[in-house]
């Protein structure tokens, strides 16, 4: 083999070798990009994306330690205070549509009595579009004064409903009908333990109002309340009147009351809430209010500790004409997220 041919066989062997390591050169694959969580001001603080999604979730909640003192309604506990526990937390997921914001909320609630006696609930769940709710959710008649002494709301006020509400500004007004199974006058099978509730309120400066009317259909009753507050001096007055026809689904606390507070800005911190209730024809008797009157007085303290944990203590005494008079209250530490 001759010198010629000894270089042009190296030089086609290196040419080989060089580009068998070309085709084999490993190279880094560019690295995916990751979707962090963004911000969602659209529908107010606490939003963010749902990666991957245009739907908006806010999670929220709060941890509850609570003491009652006093006679305690229903179960088996004959002591005369009561520690109980509650854990809350609640899912709101909003995005846009050609209707408005399509809105669904998911509450679940967590009781303990104590380690043993422990309760997981569905508090709320139901969806939202244009004005129109349907699912599982507290009526209009949930509401109340600031307060713990006015009894002025519904026995039960959490149902399977379809409401419709209009708002504009600081004005709202709607119609509901309400499942009624819950009822403790719901009859059986054979009732129709449905109910037609409306509503309407809003605000006017440094006064607020609401009022709100109901129609049990099984028992074939009804009950209308309108309440109101407005700010006077270094707090807020509030006062609230309601009638019923007869003991129904909306109210049965007694044929009419009136109610009052004055919930007192202390501080930025402490408020004081003293209250006062009077009822005609309290309670009920068969399918009837009874004869007698009573009388509720009460105090709310309200004070925060720190942002998101306060302490709220209230004491109630409730005096009725043809019955033995009654205190009652509780203390609470609440931190809510």
């Amino acid at each position: 083999m001759n010198i010629k041919s000894l270089l042009l066989g190296s030089a086609a062997a290196l040419a080989v070798v060089s580009g068998a390591q070309a085709a084999d050169a490993i190279v880094a694959a560019e690295p995916e990009p990751v979707e962090y969580v963004r911000v969602c001001d659209a529908y107010g603080t606490g939003y963010f994306y749902i990666p991957g999604t245009e739907t908006c979730l806010k999670i929220e909640g709060y941890i509850r330690f609570q003491v009652n003192v006093g006679d305690q309604p229903g179960g088996d506990n004959d002591s005369d205070w009561d520690a109980v526990t509650r854990g809350q937390v609640q899912f709101t997921a909003k995005s846009d549509t050609e209707y408005g914001p399509l809105t669904g909320v998911i509450v679940m609630q967590f009781n303990a009595d104590n380690a043993t006696d422990q309760e997981a609930k569905l508090d709320s769940a139901y969806l939202d579009i244009a004005g129109f709710r349907a699912g599982l959710f507290y009526s209009w008649w949930d509401d109340g004064l600031s307060g713990e002494t006015d009894d002025i709301g519904s026995p039960v006020t959490l149902h399977n409903s379809l409401r419709y509400q209009y708002e504009s500004g600081d004005f709202y007004a709607g119609i509901s009908v309400d499942e009624l199974e819950d009822s403790p006058f719901y009859d059986g099978e054979e009732a129709n333990n449905v109910g037609v509730a409306v509503g309407l309120g809003g605000k006017a400066g440094a006064f607020s109002y609401q009022i709100t009317a109901g129609y049990d259909t099984d028992n074939e009753e009804g009950a209308v309340r309108a309440m109101g507050t407005v700010e006077i001096g270094p707090g807020t007055l509030g006062l609230a009147a309601v009638y019923s026809t007869n003991p129904n689904a909306y109210y049965n606390a007694a044929e009419w009351a009136i109610a009052a507070e004055y919930a007192i800005k202390a501080t930025d911190k402490l408020k004081i809430t003293p209250g006062v209730q009077y009822y005609s024809d309290y309670g009920v008797v068969g399918s009837d209010f009874g004869d007698g009157d009573a009388w509720k007085v009460g105090l709310t303290v309200d004070y925060q500790i720190v942002d998101n944990f306060y302490a709220k203590a209230s004491v109630q005494y409730l005096d009725p004409e043809d019955a033995d008079d009654s205190t009652t209250g509780y203390f609470r530490l609440q931190r809510s997220f």
